[in-house]
């Protein structure tokens, strides 16, 4: 996600009816046939997309949400993938999902009103990011007196800010731009672990899976400490959905049955990019459930 994306973060519903007793291959046969008022292509999953804004999407296919999109394409009968491509600025869903250009956005906060929400497919959190040795081990919350007068970097508007301000920590803060146009500038992930190893913070608040990501990519020896013990103020934890229009229910529910079918799947593909997933009892996820395998632990 971009700033912009975070800033908009603001389980599971039962399938009805005799649509929980079909099968799958049935399911994708009439996915995006026959419902009134849905204009979802039956033969290409049309996606919505930014193009440069890893580790979630871009147009070289590299994102977890491209490769999702891949899983989500075979599972219910579509052809093949094609992306409308929009930077996640203000307007994304108006010039993309809005204007049927496109059919899902592969991720979306829940309880945003601009889409109709599937069910969650992952769940995660803001996070604290600092360099080991440096004095801050032990902080879990952004209360933590040793947080005074430290440099810490953040998204501007983001949940984290308003936390921030409570405790007096943005005086001494670097705040870094909420919407940025990420085919021309970096992502505000990447630019903020940087700044930390090049000395310029001494910590950064922001999306958990921007954070492990790039801790990843740059191997950097940091810590990340999801921010679950906010005693007050905004929250840090989302559930995150895939995006559809108000009116294409029956593509809703399509995607809620890929989604259930294949969730130990998806949960291997995010865990394959670092992503500090937590469940509803906010333990975090290392093991793929029904899977028998065991990941390597996100960097902590």
């Amino acid at each position: 996600m971009t700033g912009c994306t975070a800033s908009k973060l603001r389980v599971v519903l039962p399938i009805l009816g005799a649509l929980a007793l079909l099968p799958s291959n049935v399911l994708a046969q009439n996915a995006g046939l026959g419902a009134a008022g849905e204009l979802v292509d039956p033969d290409i999953l049309r996606v919505c997309a930014d193009p440069s804004n890893m580790p979630f999407t871009d147009k070289n296919g590299q994102g977890f949400e491209n490769k999702l999109a891949e899983l989500v394409a075979k599972k219910t009968g579509r052809k093949s993938v094609a992306y409308t491509w929009f930077p996640t600025v203000t307007g994304f869903v108006r010039n993309t999902l809005g204007a049927n250009r496109c059919d899902i956005i592969m991720g979306y906060a829940q309880g945003d009103e601009l889409v109709q929400n599937t069910n969650a497919y992952y769940r995660s959190a803001y996070v604290l990011v600092y360099s080991k040795g440096n004095g801050m081990e032990g902080i879990e919350t952004i209360e933590d007196p040793k947080l005074s007068g430290k440099r810490i970097g953040v998204v501007e508007s983001t949940p984290p800010t308003a936390n921030m301000a409570a405790n007096k920590l943005l005086r001494t803060a670097k705040i870094y731009p909420l919407t940025v146009d990420t085919r021309v500038t970096p992502s505000m992930g990447e630019v903020m672990i940087k700044d930390m190893l090049a000395g310029k913070i001494d910590a950064a608040v922001l999306w958990g899976p921007m954070a492990g990501y790039y801790a990843r990519e740059l191997g950097a020896d940091i810590t990340i400490v999801p921010l679950l013990k906010e005693k007050k103020g905004s929250r840090m934890s989302y559930r995150i959905t895939m995006g559809v229009r108000p009116s294409d229910q029956e593509w809703k529910r399509t995607l809620n049955r890929v989604i259930r079918e294949n969730q130990a799947e998806i949960t291997k593909l995010l865990l394959g990019y670092n992503v500090p997933l937590i469940d509803e009892h906010d333990n975090p996820i290392y093991a793929i459930v029904g899977m028998g395998e065991e990941e390597d632990k996100p960097a902590r």
